[in-house]
Parts: C-alpha cells; sequence; structure tokens
C-alpha cells in the first residue's frame, strides 16, 4: 500500500515552515515506520479525524464516503480523484464544502512535469506489467544460445505507447524481449524507436488531448480490430495500456484474438479498472482462456509501494511549493494554469467541466 508522503519530503516541507500531520501506520505498507516520519519531523497520531481536518489532506487514491464526511470545512485535498469516472466523489466533496486538486487532471506541460503523478505512477506499472508477461509467459525472454541448441528471443506487443507503455517497451527490451509497440497518434512512433522497439503499424491516427488518444469512430474502431486480431496471434506477450479519460477501456484484444495466440501466450492487461482492453478481461483476476494467460492487475502501483510512494511524494512537494508561500501558508492562485486545469471542486462548488458533466449524468440516470 502507497502513503502520499515520505519522511525525506517531510524534511522539505518542514524547512518550509509546514506542519505535517501523519495518521499511525500510514506508511507501513512502503515500508516506512511511525518513528521515520517522527525523526523527520512529522507528528504523528492514531486520530483519523484530526488529520482529515487538516488544512492540506494528502491522499493518493480516492477517499471514502467516511473519509470525506471527516474533511473540514475549506480543507484542501490532494490526491487521484478520478472526477471523470468517480462521479460520488465529486459529489461527496462538494458536500462537504472542501476544495480538491485531482492529480491526475494536472496539466502535462512543461512546468508541470515535477506535478505529473499519473505519469510516475504509470512508469512504475509499465515496469511491473514487463516484469509480470515474463513471470506469467514461462518461457524466456531473451535469446539463449546453449549446446541443446538455441531458444529464440520472445516477441512482446505493447499496445498503447503513453508513459506506462514505453516503460512496459524499455523494460522487456531489457529483458531481452524483441519488442514491438502500437498507438494510434502516429507521433509516437519515434519515441517507440528510440527504445530499440518496431513499430506496428496499422495505418490508423486518433491523437487526441493532453496525450491521450481520441475515441476512435465505429468505422476506425472495425478497421483497427481486425488489423489487431490477425497481428497479435504472433506474440507471446501483449501488454495493453490504452485509456480513453472518462470512458470504458478501448477493446482491443477480441476472444478470436486470444483463441489464435500460441499456447502459453500471456497478455497484461492494465486497463482493467475502466474493463480492460482484451474482451476476456476478469479485471483483478489471473485466467486462462485458450491456454493463454490474461492477467488483469487492479492498482499495480501499489504492488512496488515504496518507490511509487517516493515519486508521489516528490510530485506533491512540487505542487506544493506553487500553493504555498514562504511563510507556510496556503496562497492558492486560481488563474493558474497548472491549478485551474486540475482544480476539481472550490469551496463545495464544482468547477471542473468534466467533473460536472459526470456528476450531471450520474444524477440523471
Amino acid at each position: 500500500m502507497r502513503v502520499a508522503l515520505v519522511p525525506d519530503v517531510v524534511r522539505r516541507l518542514k524547512s518550509k515552515q509546514i506542519d505535517v500531520l501523519v495518521q499511525a501506520g500510514a506508511g507501513e505498507g512502503a515500508l516506512l515506520s511511525d518513528d521515520a516520519f517522527r525523526e523527520a519531523g512529522a507528528q504523528v497520531t492514531d486520530d483519523a479525524a484530526a488529520v482529515w481536518r487538516s488544512d492540506v489532506v494528502l491522499k493518493i487514491s480516492p477517499p471514502s464516503e467516511q473519509e470525506t464526511g471527516m474533511l473540514g470545512q475549506g480543507s484542501l485535498l490532494i490526491g487521484f480523484l478520478s472526477p471523470l469516472g468517480s462521479p460520488a466523489t465529486t459529489t461527496a466533496l462538494s458536500k462537504a464544502k472542501a476544495t480538491a486538486i485531482a492529480v491526475e487532471s494536472i496539466p502535462r506541460i512543461s512546468r508541470a512535469q515535477a506535478m505529473d503523478a499519473l505519469s510516475s505512477q504509470s512508469n512504475v506499472a509499465g515496469y511491473k506489467a514487463a516484469l509480470l508477461g515474463a513471470e506469467n509467459m514461462g518461457r524466456f525472454y531473451p535469446m539463449l544460445m546453449t549446446a541443446a541448441g538455441t531458444i529464440p528471443p520472445a516477441k512482446v506487443l505493447v499496445l498503447g505507447a503513453g508513459v506506462a507503455g514505453l516503460q512496459a517497451l524499455a523494460t522487456a527490451k531489457r529483458l531481452g524481449a524483441r519488442t514491438t509497440g502500437y498507438d494510434v497518434r502516429p507521433e509516437v512512433a519515434e519515441q517507440v524507436h528510440s527504445l530499440g522497439a518496431a513499430w506496428l503499424d496499422l495505418g490508423l491516427e486518433a491523437a487526441g488531448e493532453g496525450g491521450y488518444a481520441r475515441e476512435l469512430t465505429e468505422q476506425e474502431r472495425a478497421q483497427q480490430q481486425q488489423a489487431l486480431t490477425e497481428a497479435i496471434k504472433g506474440f507471446d506477450v501483449v501488454i495493453t495500456t490504452a485509456l480513453v479519460p472518462g470512458r470504458p477501456a478501448p477493446k482491443l484484444v477480441t476472444a478470436e484474438a486470444v483463441e489464435g495466440m500460441k499456447a502459453g501466450s500471456v497478455i497484461i492487461d492494465l486497463a482493467g479498472e475502466t474493463g480492460g482492453n482484451c474482451e476476456l478481461t476478469k479485471p483483478g483476476e489471473n485466467v486462462v482462456v485458450h491456454d493463454v494467460r490474461i492477467v488483469s492487475p487492479l492498482n499495480l502501483p501499489a504492488s512496488m509501494p515504496e518507490h511509487s510512494s517516493q515519486l508521489f511524494a516528490r510530485n506533491v512537494l512540487a505542487l506544493l511549493e506553487l500553493i504555498v508561500d514562504e511563510n507556510g501558508a496556503l496562497a492558492i492562485d486560481y488563474e493558474d494554469e497548472i491549478i485551474k486545469g486540475s482544480l476539481i471542486v472550490r469551496d463545495g462548488e464544482i468547477v471542473n467541466p468534466g467533473a460536472k458533466s459526470a456528476v450531471e449524468r450520474a444524477e440523471a440516470s
């Protein structure tokens, strides 16, 4: 289990005149003891309500209804809040009269790179996905030349060349696999090639905003499915990372493609939390269909809590440096591009258009 702050970052905050309150046991999952936080200058408490009444509350995953109810009026919550996918969270924050920044909505601009928690956690997910592919395949990734003969390298296909996909390609390549990347955004082909991977060109283009792909039309989706289905059959490991914000994950790996894969092949589906990129995926489960293993881990960065916590804490530090003055007091510039892009709720008012639309759709249904 990850934790939103680590002792090194606590020390940095203390040097900026910021008092830090940590809930007892918060860092245990990341191998960080309460004593480590105390030594860094934090106050550790068993009183969860006291933590949630702080001026600023840091939490990685969306808060529960009970946690939101403990927020102090006017408190600022920072974390992954799923504004497009969890309207109930947004509504609860609004009722609590809180202010909330969703780190996944921080604009992907050069000035905000140090705050980009979505990228830092996707890096962890991509790395671990490549390892899961190797672990579950039951065959070697690298080519081996032995006295008993030569074993060819495994062929790994990564669908989606965002941060997670590129890290998966890089890691699989280091392990000796023959790697190929695919994305509907042709501009990322150069990045794929830079990692020593081949590019799977299906002749489709769907570049969108904010570094994501746009949703494909029905005709484009049919063309993509047909071409991908045939291509996928020739790979030993397929890692899928394709996401469309606020929508179910696109189905890229058909049941026909799975049936055509060689026995013992593996699919690592990182889109399980929004339904999965494979038609046969069971989110959160490890299943075997047609002798192909389909693994769909949820919250994969949490499986490497030590480093994912360190990265997230540094992202949060960079964000806090933007919104806290030299005396350690909140000084939020609501006209700042970074704040405007990531602010979901302000003093109870839902200010993010996407989050507001998601809430309206939920209420209408």
